[in-house]
């Protein structure tokens, strides 16, 4: 399991929710530890007395309060970034401690002899900290910024990024647009899009008994209104200050920290801490030490089984609620007909006083005093809701809900139809429950063979396989265009106009390196240094890589469709693009402007192979025959022809079938539509398997 070097959002909304306590502390020093970008601000608190506030903006991203004996010792002769610190800072007073809206900024407010200063913290991207002055703008930053969305310099206007979605101001209703609004699964869409990274929307899924791989079409609102649920608690526990902190740790190390206790890593080892600093101080001095050796794929299989089992045993309970929803509803439909007079009686009397134009709190002060009175029409009625014209009425010690403005018979036929919708959702949730009760069949089948380290994938004559196990993990880049080079690079390409815009807004870092087809109408192409999960670094990257990558870009770009077998590339770094266009130039979706020199790769040859991939995962994978080939069992070439794309896919699919023993596998993993997924668009034909 990899170990967080960065704390969430969430996190620093606790750490900030703690340090509220220590306002009014007074400044005393500042020190820099350059090496590993640590600001370190030495307080005296009237009731608490010293204080360490310390924090990180560099590979780890942290801020929280440490005792005496854990900071490091001062250095010999403070950079002048501390210099500029203690100038701005001396004799004054920390008055305010604030998360900038729900991004990972903090604001610490301080109170100066000659006005006021603002230190912000930035925890994301790159790290940063800067002084603003009285008047805002910046004092000094320990990293310069330019960027097309923002800048941080001396002397600028200090400017937070756009503010980004805070779950936790957000009630059902708009939770369920922000969820319905996305177009991926819902473990991304809760890490992403309503910012709470990857731990917790994972946490969120895992409590909320939802499978955090699902689509967001796939879930009904009651599975989105319970993952609402468990986002509240965690804002409600902030805002309170009701903190559980643990540091959790596997065989390697320390791997989180968090002001809370995790189902999803309850199976790991874990200290409990007073507070929230204490945890996080404890957490970061540990880290360095943590091994960096590969998980055990018997642990992973644990894992899998595990998250299976608990998605299966929510759905099954689910569905035996909606079977209980169902029979309730019928059953109070059909209380409505054995009573028919009296609730046709009260329906009658409640809707003519509406007519008569009562009010709602006169009609209920009429029935309270007919009740006392004995009368039983009036007694039946249990709850009245104004907002929407319904009553509740008693029929056998059952509190049926009824409609006043339509008759016994509609609002009958209205509980018959609910219970059908329910009865609806019982067929997908019982369609969901085969699918993953496949998985787990598949899990378990892949426990029962030999590990891969001991047998080789070259060793195995997967096509012979009766019963070929199935180990396919999502993956975030799925939804793009990618493949792996030779060499081991991630590269992506976008589908779309969206998804181009969307990788180069959201996925490419600075050490990136990005290929476009010299041709109009093909996808961006970015070879990731690293993961996005990872601190950035300067990449050699091999020629074999790039080579492959352009290959990729020309592929899958107008060049393809227009039939030709080879077009131009360039390569840029992710610094040269800009949606800013010359003046009476416009810049389409999807599209940027390059500045500066470009890297030719000329007459690229096109060509794609697709084929399928039996270790360590299973699935459909295509691209560069170069470094698709070597990775699949078996493979078939494609090149730009006269066959649509869909016809294609289907031929590839029956070949492939017959190749394989096991047939279902192939229906599993390399359908139609997922073969399909990996061709060029436009026309092709197979050149070779």
């Amino acid at each position: 399991m990899e170990a967080k070097h960065e704390l969430a959002s969430i996190d620093i909304a606790a750490v900030v929710r703690e340090l509220g306590a220590y306002t009014s502390a007074f400044f005393d020093k500042a020190y820099l530890y350059p090496d590993v970008d640590l600001i370190r601000l030495k307080l005296r608190h009237h009731e608490h007395g010293r204080l360490e506030l310390l924090a990180q903006v560099g590979e780890q991203k942290r801020i929280h309060l440490a005792e005496h004996d854990q900071v490091p010792d001062a250095p010999t002769r403070p950079p002048n970034f501390a210099k500029m610190l203690r100038n701005r800072l001396t004799g004054g007073t920390l008055e305010e401690v604030e998360q900038v809206g729900f991004d990972r900024i903090v604001r610490l407010g301080f109170d100066v002899p000659d006005g006021e200063v603002d230190v912000y913290v930035e925890l994301f991207g790159d790290g940063n900290l800067a002084v603003v002055g009285t008047d805002g703008t910046v004092v000094d930053c320990l990293r310069t910024v330019r960027l097309r969305s923002r800048s941080v310099a001396s002397g600028q206007q200090y400017e937070p990024p756009s503010q980004r979605v805070n779950p936790f101001e957000v009630d059902a209703v708009g939770f369920i647009e922000e969820v319905r609004a996305s177009e991926s699964d819902i473990v991304r869409t809760l890490a992403t899009q309503l910012n709470l990274g990857g731990r917790y929307a994972e946490e969120i899924c895992t409590r909320a008994g939802v499978d955090k791989a699902a689509s967001v079409d796939a879930l009904e609102d009651t599975d989105i209104e319970a993952l609402h649920e468990n986002v509240r608690s965690f804002g409600d526990a902030i805002a309170t200050g009701t903190f559980e902190p643990h540091v959790y740790e596997d065989d390697l190390g320390v791997v989180d920290v968090s002001p809370f206790a995790l189902e999803e890593l309850s199976a790991l080892e874990s200290t409990t801490f007073e507070t929230v600093s204490a945890a996080v101080t404890d957490y970061f001095d540990r880290l360095p030490a943590r091994q960096t050796v590969e998980a055990d794929p018997e642990d992973v299989l644990a894992e899998e089984r595990a998250r299976l089992e608990r998605i299966l045993e929510h759905q099954q309970r689910t569905i035996e609620e909606y079977r209980e929803e169902a029979n309730t509803l019928r059953s109070q439909a059909e209380l409505l007909y054995a009573h028919y007079d009296l609730v046709d009686e009260l329906i009658s009397t409640v809707s003519e006083a509406r007519r008569q134009g009562h009010s709602w709190d006169d009609i209920e002060e009429r029935l309270a005093t007919g009740a006392e009175s004995g009368i039983e029409a009036a007694q039946a009625i249990v709850d009245i809701y104004p907002e929407s014209a319904m009553i509740d009425i008693d029929l056998e010690d059952e509190a049926v809900t009824v409609a006043v403005n339509t008759g016994v018979e509609r609002n009958a036929n209205r509980l018959y139809e609910e219970a059908k919708e329910i009865e609806e959702k019982i067929e997908g949730a019982t369609e969901a429950i085969a699918q993953k009760e496949s998985e787990l069949e598949g899990l378990e089948a892949t426990e029962d063979t030999e590990p891969v380290e001991k047998t080789p994938s070259s060793d195995r004559d997967w096509l012979s396989m009766r019963s070929v196990p199935i180990r396919r993990p999502e993956h975030w880049f799925e939804r793009f265009r990618w493949f792996h080079t030779t060499d081991g690079f991630l590269v992506i390409g976008g589908r779309n106009a969206k998804q181009n815009e969307e990788l180069v807004k959201k996925y490419t870092e600075p050490y990136d390196r990005v290929f476009h087809s010299q041709a109009h109408g093909g996808p961006i192409t970015i070879i990731k240094a690293t993961d996005p999960s990872e601190a950035g670094r300067e990449v050699d990257f091999p020629d074999r890589t790039l080579e492959e990558a352009a290959q990729f870009a020309v592929s899958y770009s107008s060049v393809w469709k227009d039939g030709h077998f080879a077009g131009d590339v360039y390569l840029v770094r992710p610094e040269q693009l800009t949606k800013e266009a010359e003046s009476g130039e416009y810049v389409a979706a999807g599209g940027f402007v390059v500045r500066g020199d470009r890297e030719y790769y000329r007459d690229t040859p096109v060509g794609v192979s697709v084929g399928v991939q039996c270790a360590p995962e299973t699935r459909v994978i295509g691209g560069p025959p170069s470094a698709i080939e070597p990775r699949t069992v078996t493979s078939i070439r494609v090149e730009p022809g006269r066959f649509a794309q869909a016809d294609v896919a289907k031929r590839i699919y029956r070949e492939f079938r017959d190749r394989f023993a096991d047939e279902t596998f192939v229906r599993k993993v390399a359908s139609p539509d997922q073969l399909q997924h990996f061709l060029p668009p436009g026309t092709s034909r197979i050149i070779k398997g």
